[in-house]
């Protein structure tokens, strides 16, 4: 990604993708995935949470991400608040009907299209004083990309890996949801194996890169402190950083100061065994995220999820209910 031609998504393009998406939908009620999806298999999956710090740490090492972060986002005065929206957005996405899904593509296209600005500081490739924008494809495929990686490896965590073919499905599906991003598959690596390439290819490439605005960005998600002290949020418990840490590329590890020496690889190691034992054995209405047994509901009818689905979609998104 360099300094000069950028290619946006604006309305025009993102309204071609998602008549594109609504035309292949067989069944509008189910989404654009639904029930049997590989996608609704992996995102199901509370597990993905624990990726939640990764995928934030891979985006705003993006030096536009991490300046939009840093000059125009609520997460360090609001980051509860946050965390719910971010999740409103990709649970609508993956267990909304078509109509939900496409809605709130359109509402988070909005929001992007009034994020832009300069950056403060000389950032990877980018010059200081160089513009900025939410809606370029580039960086509209990074935070995609980022989200998807995530997935599979935290899935992978406590099942099985995923076979050539189910991570050929897995992606295959998710160019699905990068159109309600309104990128299209001509942007988007071609199958899984050019995606792996694609993310070794950007940790390589000089593009992302920890200053300031990234690294405030990355103190603040770990403790939960703003960088004059003032408590915003709760801090991440050791192990948890230290599990973070181990799922970075050790170059943006050591930009964002996470160490994974002796101490930090016991941590992860002791936490991802608790997990591994304890995971399994969760009833399903803690293992699968409350959007997914909703979506369920939704289909067979019903307008309103369970008690227990209420309450915990009020935890993880703030909301009684979200895709009925």
């Amino acid at each position: 990604m360099g300094s000069g031609d950028y290619v946006f998504v604006d309305e025009q393009r993102l309204e071609r993708r998602l008549a594109q998406l609504r035309a292949d939908a067989d069944k509008p009620i189910d989404g654009l995935f639904g029930p049997g999806s590989m996608t609704w298999r992996v995102n199901r999956e509370a597990i993905l949470f624990l990726g939640a710090g990764r995928a934030a740490l891979l985006q705003t090492a993006h030096p536009w991400v991490g300046a939009a972060m840093d000059q125009q986002s609520t997460t360090k005065e609001d980051p509860i608040g946050r965390f719910h929206r971010t999740f409103i957005v990709v649970f609508s996405m993956v267990f909304g009907s078509v109509d939900q899904a496409t809605a709130m593509a359109r509402r988070l296209h909005t929001v992007h299209s009034a994020i832009g600005g300069q950056l403060d500081e000389a950032t990877g490739p980018f010059k200081a004083g160089s513009p900025y924008y939410a809606n370029e494809i580039e960086a509209l495929r990074w935070v995609y990309a980022t989200l998807v990686d995530t997935s599979v490896k935290m899935y992978e965590l406590v099942y099985p890996p995923l076979t050539d073919g189910e991570k050929a499905d897995f992606y295959k599906e998710s160019i699905r949801f990068a159109g309600l991003y309104g990128l299209a598959s001509t942007d988007l690596p071609e199958d899984w194996r050019a995606f792996d390439a694609y993310m070794d290819e950007t940790y390589r490439s000089g593009l992302l890169d920890v200053k300031r605005a990234a690294r405030e960005m990355g103190d603040f998600l770990m403790s939960g402190k703003t960088k004059d002290g003032r408590r915003k949020g709760p801090p991440m418990p050791h192990w948890y950083r230290a599990v973070t840490s181990q799922f970075l590329p050790a170059p943006l590890r050591a930009g964002y100061g996470l160490p994974f020496d002796g101490p930090e690889r016991q941590a992860a190691a002791a936490g991802l065994r608790w997990i591994r034992r304890t995971y399994p054995r969760l009833p399903t209405a803690f293992r699968y995220v409350p959007a997914y047994l909703e979506a369920l509901g939704r289909i067979d009818g019903r307008a309103r999820p369970d008690f227990l689905t209420r309450k915990l979609n009020r935890f993880w998104v703030g909301r009684a209910q979200l895709v009925s």
